[in-house]
C-alpha cells in the first residue's frame, strides 16, 4: 500500500492510495469514500443492479459484525468474503462495527470487545478477531479496538483504559498478523481512540504512529458523539501527530457538510454509509455540488439556498425522521404525490432517467420493496458524484466554490 499526495489545499489532501488488492493492482482516489456493504452486499441491491451504476467507489467497506456469525462458512470457502459475494475485483476494508448501527455500551473488557450481529452479541478476543479476519481475507482492516467511550460523561479513567486496551490489542494483532498466511497481502490500520480528551487523543496517536501500521482509523468522532467544534479541534491535533505518507480513515462521519470540514482537517477516507441511512428514511439526496462560474450561477445558488431552507423546515416534522438532514428530501410527503419531475434534474442514474418523484412517493407509501432499490441507486450515484466533484474542486482550486454550493451559501470561486 502506497499513498501518493499530489496536492495540499488548506489542509485537504488530494492523492491516490495504490497497491491494493491481490497483486496490488487496485487504487483509490483521495479524498474518497468506500462502498458500504453488509455481508459484502450493498443493501437493497443485487450485484447486477449495482453494476448499472457507472462509477462506483473503488473500495468497499465490510463491517465484521455483519459476517462474524458466518465464520465457519468463510473458513470452508477459503477464498475470502469478497469473492464469496462477487466483489472480488473491489479492494475490501474490514471494520469492526457497522457505522449505520448503534452499538450498546458497557460490554468490553480487558480481553474482549463485543460486536452485535443479526444473531446477537458476539465477544471477540484478539485471537478470535484475527481468525475472523483470516477467514474474511480483506485487503486491509482495522485492529481490534475498545471504542466504547462515545457516551456523554464518560470518565477520564474509562477513556484512558480505552486507549491502553486499544494499543495492547494492536500489538497482539500485529503479532498474529505476521503469522497468518491468509493475511500475507493484507494491511492493518491502527485505531486512534481517546474520547473527547485531547491529552489521551494525542497519546493514542503518537503511540499508534510508532507501530508498523499501514494507516490509521480515527474512531469516536461520530456526529452524535461530540460537538462539531470539539470534533474539529481533536481531529486537527491528531492528524498533526500522524505521518503524512499514511492514509487516515474517519469512522462514523458521512454528512456532506461534515465530510467537507473533515477533508480540510486532513482526512482521506470515509465509510460511505450515508446513502444507506438516507434510503432507509425514504429520502433522496438532492444537494447541489455543481460549481458554475457563469453569470446565471448567482441566481441558481439563491434558488438552492431557498430549497435548502425549505428542506430543513420539512425535516423537523415526523418523529421517525429526526435524523433527516437538509441534503435530502422526504419522498413520503404528500406534496410529491403529483410531482412528475425526476429526483434531481440532470442526474444520470437509472432512477432519475426512468422514474418520477410521484412514482417513488407511491412506492414508499405502499411499502413496495422497489422503493429501496431505486432510492439506493440514486443516493449512491449522487453521493459518488459529490466525492468526484470534491476531488475536481481540489484539483482546480475551486474548493471554496464547492463548499458554497453544498452548504447553500453563495461564495466566489
Amino acid at each position: 500500500m502506497k499513498l501518493e499526495l499530489r496536492r495540499l489545499v488548506r489542509g485537504a489532501r488530494l492523492g491516490i492510495l495504490s497497491g491494493l488488492g491481490v497483486g496490488g493492482q487496485h487504487s483509490i482516489e483521495l479524498p474518497g469514500c468506500l462502498l458500504y456493504t453488509r455481508c459484502c452486499s450493498v443493501p437493497h441491491l443485487t450485484q447486477d443492479t449495482l453494476r448499472t451504476l457507472g462509477a462506483l467507489p473503488a473500495g468497499a467497506l465490510l463491517p465484521l459484525a455483519s459476517v462474524a456469525e458466518h465464520q465457519e462458512v468463510l473458513e470452508s470457502f477459503q477464498e475470502g468474503a469478497a469473492k464469496f459475494a462477487g466483489l472480488h475485483n473491489t479492494p475490501l476494508f474490514c471494520s469492526l462495527h457497522d457505522p449505520a448501527t448503534l452499538c450498546p455500551s458497557g460490554y468490553n473488557t480487558n480481553k474482549t470487545v463485543s460486536i452485535w450481529s443479526s444473531g446477537g452479541r458476539i465477544e471477540l478476543t484478539v485471537q478470535r478477531y484475527m481468525a475472523l479476519q483470516a477467514a474474511v481475507r480483506p485487503d486491509w482492516y482495522q485492529s481490534l479496538a475498545d471504542g466504547d467511550t462515545q457516551q456523554a460523561g464518560t470518565s477520564l479513567k474509562r477513556i484512558r483504559k480505552s486507549v491502553e486496551r486499544t494499543l495492547a490489542f494492536l500489538d497482539e494483532c500485529l503479532q498474529l498478523h505476521h503469522k497468518a498466511q491468509e493475511l500475507a497481502e493484507a494491511h492493518i490500520f491502527g485505531v486512534i481512540e481517546g474520547g473527547d480528551v485531547l491529552e489521551e487523543r494525542l497519546h493514542s496517536a503518537r503511540e499508534t504512529a510508532k507501530r508498523p501500521v499501514s494507516g490509521f482509523v480515527l474512531d469516536g468522532f461520530h456526529s452524535r458523539a461530540m460537538e462539531q467544534e470539539l470534533q474539529h479541534q481533536l481531529i486537527v491535533a491528531v492528524t498533526r501527530e500522524l505521518p503524512q505518507d499514511k492514509p487516515r480513515l474517519l469512522q462514523g462521519v458521512g454528512r456532506p457538510d461534515e465530510v467537507l470540514a473533515c477533508v480540510e482537517l486532513g482526512v482521506d477516507l470515509f465509510e460511505g454509509f450515508f446513502p444507506f441511512l438516507v434510503t432507509e428514511r425514504g429520502c433522496a439526496l438532492n444537494f447541489d455540488f455543481n460549481v458554475n462560474f457563469d453569470p446565471e450561477s448567482k441566481e441558481q445558488e439563491e434558488n438552492g439556498v431557498a430549497e435548502t431552507r425549505e428542506l430543513m423546515k420539512d425535516s423537523e416534522e415526523p418523529a421517525d425522521l429526526q435524523q433527516m438532514t437538509c441534503f435530502e428530501m422526504n419522498l413520503k410527503e404528500e406534496k410529491y404525490r403529483d410531482d412528475f419531475r425526476p429526483l434531481v434534474e440532470g442526474c444520470e442514474c437509472y432512477c432519475c432517467q426512468n422514474h418520477k418523484r410521484a412514482y417513488l412517493h407511491h412506492l414508499l407509501v405502499t411499502k413496495e420493496l422497489l422503493a429501496g432499490v431505486l432510492l439506493m441507486l440514486h443516493n449512491l450515484a449522487h453521493y459518488g458524484g459529490f466525492f468526484s466533484a470534491l476531488r475536481r474542486a481540489l484539483e482546480s482550486g475551486h474548493f471554496e466554490a464547492l463548499k458554497g454550493k453544498v452548504l447553500g451559501r453563495s461564495r466566489s470561486g
